[in-house]
């Protein structure tokens, strides 16, 4: 008798619908503050507040938070970075990619290829970071002010300069003036240049290695 009690309770226990199932304590904490989490997901106070503090914290915002030009606005002042967590068309938003590259160049990166043939997007980009330029189209390699404003804030830049500008003198010479070791990046003809050797040790001595070479 005592079987068929146990096998009449095994079959009532399998058919119960799982989501009948009480969790055991431990566990509906956890639900609790999953719960908890999803909604401040998607309050849009609170993701405001986060992304005021840290615009990383964009990351974790909904979908539909993350596509809300405000937030994203808020977000990238704070860093520009966090324009790789902006959905659907703030990633072409010329608002905003330009307050993102002017917090942090290198955000180019994250910005549509439309923008990144933009040149007062790129522009401001390479002002705050030279290096940036890497992530700027064909095109605005090869434009001498951008590669000069890219030098000029990081001499290496000129690394990511198109080949013309790369044996352009002034921009050579920008370049080392900014960062001395920049002369690795130059070619053969600047490096025995007594100018551009002269420019490229005042600002870093060891720069005569390249020059020696």
């Amino acid at each position: 008798m005592a079987g068929a009690v146990d096998q009449t309770s095994s079959s009532a226990a399998s058919s119960r619908p799982v989501g009948s199932i009480p969790l055991p304590p431990e566990q509906q904490g956890n639900a609790s503050k999953a719960a908890d989490a999803i909604s401040s997901a998607d309050d849009k106070e609170v993701v405001m507040e986060a992304v005021k503090q840290n615009g990383l914290a964009l990351w974790f915002a909904s979908a539909d938070l993350r596509g809300d030009r405000q937030i994203a606005l808020v977000a990238v002042k704070q860093d520009g970075s966090a324009l790789k967590f902006a959905l659907g068309e703030l990633i072409g938003d010329r608002q905003i990619a330009l307050v993102a590259v002017k917090q942090k160049g290198f955000a180019l990166q994250f910005a549509s290829q439309e923008l990144k043939s933009d040149r007062g997007v790129v522009l401001a980009a390479v002002k705050q970071d030279g290096l940036a330029l890497k992530e700027a189209s064909e095109n605005l390699r090869a434009d001498r002010e951008v590669v000069m404003a890219a030098v000029k804030e990081n001499g290496s830049a000129i690394k990511h300069a198109s080949e013309p500008l790369k044996v352009d003198r002034d921009v050579v010479m920008a370049a080392v003036q900014q960062h001395g070791l920049a002369l690795w990046h130059a070619s053969e003809e600047f490096i025995i240049d007594r100018g551009i050797v002269m420019a490229a040790v005042k600002q870093n001595g060891l720069a005569l290695w390249f020059a020696s070479a």
